[in-house]
């Protein structure tokens, strides 16, 4: 059953992630396939410099999950694991546009998903939450370490 808020409303998280599995048979973030592309050295000078200075902020502006709980990513412990944020977190929201343009630019597929109940919370902050899906593999997982920058 998915949370709500104290007025009685359901609690819509929303997610960014790949259409497709990666070779690990999940579904990548938005941050994991911008910072793919970087690794891949297909950025532009404009695009790379605003991966590293949204993602220096995004990395001060709220927690690494698995900082908190290493094992919060764990395919063993939480097969899918994927971080979602919440609805309140519109200052962390208001940044993914850059990125979705810049896998537009690309080519790169990344669809929005949202949800009252996206799985079992394995960790929960202020801003986000990181579930296993109820069906296996039904909504993402992870690319890379860490956060919602990796998965």
């Amino acid at each position: 059953m998915g949370k709500t808020e104290s007025d009685g409303e359901a609690v819509q998280y929303v997610r960014f992630q790949s259409p497709h599995r990666n070779s690990l048979g999940h579904f990548t973030g938005v941050f994991g396939l911008v910072n793919n592309l970087a690794r891949e050295g297909r950025l532009s000078d404009e695009q790379e410099s605003f991966r590293r200075s949204n993602n220096s902020w995004y990395d001060s502006a709220y927690t690494d999950p698995s900082t908190v709980d290493p094992d919060v990513y764990d395919d063993e412990i939480n097969p899918g694991a994927a971080a979602w944020f919440k609805p309140s977190a519109t200052h962390l929201l208001a940044r993914v546009p850059g990125y979705l343009e810049i896998l537009s630019a690309h080519g790169v597929d990344c669809r929005t998903l949202r949800s009252t109940d996206p799985g079992r919370v394995v960790y929960e902050d202020d801003v986000q939450i990181v579930v296993v899906p109820h069906a296996p593999g039904a909504t993402a997982a992870h690319e890379g370490a860490g956060g919602l920058r990796g998965r």
